[in-house]
Parts: structure tokens; C-alpha cells; sequence
């Protein structure tokens, strides 16, 4: 398998789905935004990509119309595509579904609520019905028609999304290890005491298990 990264910032780093992904063994190759280089033109040699979060807003973001490209090129190929924050973000920009403000901003590890549509997936009903989980974000992804919300926070209502089988948006943090967090927190202007013996463990265990399901979905899809 290859995992393709896009990093937008080095302090906004991808953490538990690279330890994800070198455990595994699989493929791995990056396009870091933050040192000028573009995303691939093709997808052709990608079976997972992972767009990353950033500070910026799709609509902000220099290399949007290229990211765009690659993400549609691999929902079209029925590649398997995950987006966290910004990357959720340009998913629904992607299918036509422009992203829009949170209600609120979330900072720090905050409990996801799974919705009815989470706690029946395949895909993340093992996250159980409430998760701690990282965030660090002021918008969130749009929504299309036939999308599922399968989880939400008090502060954002749409924290991971379906978009289809083979493709989801993370609005959180699972990724968060206390070296990515630390990193973010040195890097932002926000007012936020870390904690570096906070454990996120079981946060990733979980996430750990989802990339193993969509990878095993998307096996059986290209098979």
C-alpha cells in the first residue's frame, strides 16, 4: 500500500497516522506545502491519501486548486481518502460543499459525541458512543447530500464525516500525538498550557483500527 501525505505546516505534522502507516510497513511519501512543493499531478500511484490540517482556510490556502485536483483524481479512481481539519475542509470544497465557521472554536482534548449514523458504521462504531479526542480548529467541512455525520462535539456539529465508504472527513485531532501537540502549541499564538504526559493512547489505538478498515474496504473495493 502507499500513503501519501500532503503536510501543510511542519508543526501541523501527521503523527499517529504516520506511526499508522510505518507499523504497517506500507508505502510511504509526503508533499510538504511548507517547503514549496506541489501534490503529485496524478494519483495513479496512491491507494490512501491523507490531507493534513493547517491554519489556513481552503479559500487561503496558495495551493488549494492543486490539492483540489488530486483529491477529486483519487475519489474518482475510488482511491481511499482521509482529511483532517483543512484537509476535511478541502474534501467538501472538493465535492462541491464549501466549509463554513464553526459555531464555536475548539481548543484541546474535548469529547466527540457519535451520532446514531457513527455508532451503526462499520467504520468508527468502535470509537464507542463518546471519545476524547485532540482539536484545534475555528471552521468546519461542508456538507453534501448524500454525506453522513457520524460524529459531532458541543462546540462543532460536524466532527467526522462520511463523504462516501472510501472517504472521510476528521474535523478533530486523532491524530495528536504529545510531540504534535507540542509542536502546535509552540507554533500558535493561543493561550494553551500543555500537559506532556497527557496520553492519547487510546485515542490513537482507535484511529489505528479505522485506518486498518479503510484500507481493508478499499482492498476489497479494488479487488
Amino acid at each position: 500500500m502507499h500513503i501519501h501525505f500532503i503536510i501543510h505546516e511542519a508543526y501541523e505534522a501527521p503523527g499517529a497516522y504516520l506511526l499508522w502507516a510505518n507499523a504497517r510497513k506500507y508505502e510511504v511519501s509526503f508533499t510538504k506545502i511548507y517547503e514549496g512543493q506541489l501534490p503529485p499531478g496524478n494519483a495513479n500511484d496512491i491507494d490512501l491519501l491523507i490531507v493534513m490540517g493547517g491554519p489556513q482556510s481552503p479559500h487561503t490556502l496558495k495551493t488549494a486548486k492543486e490539492e483540489i485536483h488530486l483529491i477529486r483524481q483519487c475519489i474518482n479512481a475510488n482511491k481511499a481518502v482521509v482529511g483532517a481539519c483543512l484537509g476535511a475542509q478541502l474534501i467538501g470544497e472538493t465535492l462541491g460543499a464549501p466549509y463554513d465557521h464553526s459555531p464555536q472554536k475548539e481548543i484541546g482534548v474535548l469529547p466527540i459525541e457519535l451520532t446514531n449514523a457513527g455508532i451503526k458504521s462499520d467504520m468508527i462504531g468502535h470509537f464507542g458512543a463518546v471519545l476524547d479526542v485532540g482539536h484545534w480548529h475555528y471552521d468546519m467541512p461542508g456538507l453534501t447530500g448524500h454525506c453522513k455525520i457520524l460524529a459531532k462535539s458541543k462546540g462543532c456539529p460536524r466532527q467526522i464525516i462520511e463523504y462516501t465508504p472510501l472517504v472521510y472527513g476528521f474535523q478533530c485531532h486523532m491524530e495528536f500525538t504529545p510531540e504534535v501537540l507540542a509542536l502546535l502549541i509552540a507554533n500558535s499564538n493561543e493561550d494553551v498550557i500543555h500537559n506532556p504526559d497527557t496520553d492519547f493512547t487510546d485515542m490513537n489505538d482507535k484511529l489505528f483500527t479505522f485506518c486498518d478498515k479503510l484500507i481493508a474496504a478499499y482492498a476489497g473495493n479494488k479487488n
